[in-house]
């Protein structure tokens, strides 16, 4: 690589000569010729580089917000020698610790540090020329964090203990350890003890082993799980830091009834379950019946969401219009059960135009005529008419185009009932004499209602 501020240009000499000369031109002179070549190298702008590819430095977790930790210098190669401006890549500083002076590139905290949160912090150090901020130099820094003495030992662990009701006094019933989240230089050293409100209890005792372990042994001989099931033993820890910290912790020690081995059998696990006077069935029965409970909550709520739901049909319908063919007789004009025979014999009757969505608003402003002084021919086919005009408007009437029938008979017949059984039995005055006027087919009929010398009935 060149380097112009190392040395600016390069003169060469070069050679050129004939791989195979032929001996019978030797007299001509020699087959070669030399030159000289200088090259000149040109000035780029290049980044800032610094003075060390890696620093390394040492701060306190106890240090305070504003500590200098050290500093970084870096300088523009290149013959203007631009001064260079410091920041830090916040991509290698998340959470912001540190800070960095832009002209002089001392490093101070910015936070307070904690050493079992991150031991090393690894950031990079940017330095940019002023005159060209696109040039970029980077810089990297190992910040270590030297340890202090600011977490109390405990447990190693959740201890599960335990002890037998035959057990006799002096017998181990667990051993323990500690663990301390610091890092002393030395190593930790932990002492172990009771507090002293348990120091005088009648049914353990602790024993320091002096190897960062303690012995919990039994004081008395035997135990009852009916008169307590659970001790609790609290144990006082310290450890051997400057300062030195200490915590106390409770161990749980149940009482099991245990085999000729020493083995739990049964402990009073139970006790932590259920509440007094209730066993594993009664738990159970209980739990079914709430369980009921829910089940039937669930019915009656959907229930209840079901009654609320809307008619599928449209209620102002009137589903008696919808005619319905029977392949029997039926009762004639007294069957009222396919439609409405009221809405046929009264042709006055008025109904609530509705619109229909796919026929022109104009046909639902026609005036309907008036039925009184209207012949009976005329009355039929204006009704029928006015009942197409109002299913097309109709927009529940499925389908529109469908065809619908109606029979109507009319009001009523001047000639009113020709039934014979009729006559026979109604003392009319009507006369029938008339009818021999009528020709030879209505012979029968004057025969039997005329009142001529002729008649077969007086």
């Amino acid at each position: 690589e060149l380097d112009f501020e190392a040395k600016t240009s390069y003169t060469l000499r070069i050679e050129a000569a004939n791989l195979h000369v032929d001996p019978r031109f030797l007299s001509l002179g020699p087959f070669s010729d030399m030159t000289t070549v200088k090259i000149i190298v040109e000035d780029v702008d290049e980044p800032p580089v610094f003075t060390s590819r890696l620093y390394s430095m040492v701060v306190s977790e106890a240090a305070k917000v504003g500590t200098i930790i050290g500093t970084v210098a870096a300088h523009d190669p290149d013959a203007s020698n631009s001064p260079v401006r410091y920041s830090i890549d916040r991509n290698t500083d998340l959470e912001r610790y540190f800070n960095i002076d832009a002209n002089s590139g001392v490093i101070t905290t910015a936070k307070s540090l904690d050493r079992e949160t991150n031991a090393v912090h690894n950031i990079t150090v940017l330095a940019m020329e002023s005159q060209n901020p696109a040039q970029i130099g980077r810089g990297y820094v190992a910040i270590t964090i030297l340890d202090i003495n600011d977490n109390a030992p405990e447990f190693a662990m959740e201890y599960e203990t335990t002890v037998c009701e035959n057990a006799q006094p002096g017998q181990v019933i667990q051993k323990i350890s500690a663990i301390d989240k610091d890092d002393p230089p030395n190593g930790h050293q932990f002492y172990f003890s009771l507090t002293a409100e348990a120091a005088n209890n009648h049914n353990f005792t602790l024993q320091d082993n002096k190897d960062n372990t303690a012995t919990v042994l039994t004081r008395r001989n035997g135990f009852r799980r009916q008169e307590q099931s659970v001790f609790y033993l609290p144990i006082f820890i310290v450890d051997s830091g400057s300062p030195s910290l200490s915590s106390t912790n409770t161990l749980t020690i149940r009482v099991c009834d245990c085999d000729a081995d020493g083995i739990a059998q049964t402990c009073n696990a139970e006790a932590y379950i259920l509440p007094a006077g209730l066993s594993t069935g009664a738990l159970i029965a209980i739990l079914a019946c709430v369980l009921t409970l829910l089940v039937l909550v669930l019915l009656i709520v959907t229930m209840r969401r079901r009654k609320k739901e809307p008619l599928i049909f449209d209620e102002e319908r009137d589903i008696r219009e919808n005619i319905v063919r029977y392949d029997d007789e039926g009762g004639g004009e007294e069957d009222t059960e396919a439609f409405d025979m009221a809405a046929l014999r009264n042709l006055n009757v008025i109904r609530d135009t509705k619109a229909r969505r796919d026929v022109t608003p104009e046909i639902q402003f026609l005036s309907r005529p008036t039925f009184k002084s209207i012949p009976d021919n005329v009355i039929f086919r204006e009704f029928i008419w006015e009942r197409l005009k109002e299913a097309d408007v109709d927009p529940c009437a499925p389908p529109y185009d469908s065809l619908q029938t109606y029979a109507f008979e009319g009001n009523g017949s001047v000639a009113e009932s020709l039934s014979s059984l009729d006559s026979i039995s109604s003392n009319s005055d009507q006369n029938y004499d008339y009818l021999s006027d009528w020709g030879p087919r209505f012979k029968r009929l004057a025969d039997m209602y005329g009142t001529g010398p002729d008649c077969l009935y007086s």
